[in-house]
C-alpha cells in the first residue's frame, strides 16, 4: 500500500513524500497512523541543520531526513510470532511521521540506536490516541527527574516551558516538590505551567532571575534546576540559581555547544551538572535498574488516568500532515507560543 510521510529533503526544507509499505514480516506489526506529536525542539534543530562537528546532531542528521518519534497508530496486521499485540490495538511507538508503517517488537529503530525494550506499547482503553503520542517524551522527562535524584520537599527551577518543561513541571508536582519555579519569556506557557503545578512563574530572562529566586527561597536558592531550553546561552545563568551542592540537569541538548559556557561558581559551590538523553534507559527491568521505557510508560498512562497529569491542555495546534511544510517552516520562524503540535493522520481518510 502507499504511505505518505514527512521528510526534510535538505536543511530548512519540508515535504510530504510517498512510499510503498509491504506486509509485516516476522516479529513486526503493520499500523495505520492516528496521531503524532511534533517534538518541536529536536525536530526544528534537525530541520535547521546547524550543528557543531562532533556532536550527536552532526552525526545523526543526514538529509533527506525523516523526523518524528512520538506516534500512535492502530494495528491492522501482525506478522508471524507476534502474540502480545493484536489487530485493532492502538500502540504508541517511537516512529517517524508516517501514514502506514511497520514496527518491530524486539529490534526497533536501528537508525536511532535505540536500546532493546523500547518497542510499541499498547495504549490503554480510556487514554486517547492524542494523549498517547506524549508517551516517548513523558518517559524522557521521567528519566530527567530521576537523573536529578530529586527528593521530596526540594525546591526546583524549570527553565524553558516547551513540551519537556511542561512535562517536567507536572512530574515534579506529582512527586512532591515544595516549590516549582517556572521561568519562560512567554506568559501563555507560564499559564500552562501554573495549571501543571508550578508554584511560581517568572516571565523573565533566566539571567535576571537570581535576586527573585533568592527572595522566593529565603536565600536558600534552588536544590535542582532543569535547563530544558537546548539553548547555549542558558547554561551559565541557570547555574547561578542553585544552592551550594545543587544539581543542574541538562534536558535540552544544544546543537552548538561551542557557544556554551559554565560561568562562575561551578567548582566553588560544588555544582553537579547532569546530562540526560531520552534513550539512556535500561534494556530490561531488574531490582537495580527498574525504570525501563515499558515501566515508565505504565506510570505515565496511570498518571493520566488518575488525573495526576494532563497533556490535553498542552496541545496548542492540530494540523493535517499535508500541511507539514507550512507547519514546520512556521515553527522555524517562531515557536514562542507553541507547545504541543499534533499531526492528525485521520484527516487523510
Amino acid at each position: 500500500m502507499k504511505s505518505k510521510y514527512v521528510v526534510f529533503p535538505k536543511a530548512q526544507d519540508v515535504a510530504v513524500w510517498e512510499e510503498e509499505i509491504g506486509t509485516p514480516e516476522e516479529g513486526e506489526i503493520l499500523c495505520k497512523a492516528e496521531k503524532s506529536l511534533i517534538s518541536i525542539g529536536t525536530e526544528l534543530h534537525c530541520l535547521n541543520g546547524v550543528f557543531d562537528p562532533g556532536t550527536n546532531w552532526f552525526d545523526w542528521v543526514k538529509y533527506p531526513f525523516r523526523p518524528g518519534y512520538s506516534m500512535v497508530g492502530r494495528v491492522i496486521a501482525v506478522g508471524k510470532g507476534v502474540q502480545e499485540i493484536k489487530e485493532g490495538d492502538r500502540v504508541a511507538n517511537y516512529g517517524v511521521h508516517q501514514q502506514y508503517y511497520r514496527a518491530q517488537l524486539h529490534d526497533v529503530q536501528k537508525r536511532y540506536d535505540i536500546p532493546e525494550g523500547i518497542g510499541p506499547y499498547v495504549v490503554p482503553d480510556g487514554i486517547s490516541s492524542e494523549d498517547g503520542t506524549w508517551r516517548s517524551l513523558a518517559c524522557t522527562c521521567q528519566s530527567a527527574v530521576r537523573r536529578a535524584q530529586f527528593e521530596f520537599g526540594e525546591s526546583v527551577g524549570v527553565v524553558g516551558l516547551g513540551i519537556l518543561g511542561q512535562l517536567v513541571t507536572q512530574y515534579l508536582a506529582a512527586a512532591g516538590a515544595r516549590k516549582i519555579i517556572a521561568i519562560d519569556p512567554m506568559q501563555s506557557r507560564l499559564d500552562l505551567a501554573r495549571k501543571g503545578g508550578a508554584t511560581h512563574t517568572l516571565q523573565i530572562d533566566v539571567k535576571d532571575a537570581v535576586d527573585t529566586i533568592r527572595d522566593i527561597t529565603d536565600g536558600w536558592m534552588l536544590d535542582v534546576v532543569f535547563d530544558v531550553t537546548g539553548h547555549p546561552a542558558t547554561l551559565a545563568p541557570s547555574i547561578q540559581l542553585l544552592r551550594k551542592l545543587g544539581r543542574l540537569v541538562l534536558l535540552g541538548d544544544t546543537p552548538t555547544p561551542t557557544k556554551q559556557y559554565l560561568g562562575p561558581g561551578v567548582v566553588f559551590n560544588s555544582i553537579a551538572i547532569l546530562g540526560i538523553h531520552g534513550y539512556m534507559v535500561p534494556e530490561r527491568a531488574t531490582p537495580f535498574t527498574p525504570w525501563t521505557v515499558e515501566r515508565m510508560s505504565g506510570v505515565f498512562f496511570d498518571y493520566l488516568a488518575a488525573g495526576k497529569m494532563n497533556v490535553g491542555e498542552l496541545v496548542t495546534h492540530r494540523y493535517s500532515p499535508l500541511q507539514a511544510s507550512e507547519v514546520y517552516l512556521g515553527l522555524l520562524k517562531s515557536r514562542s507560543t507553541d507547545v504541543g503540535v499534533i499531526l492528525d493522520w485521520t484527516m487523510l481518510d
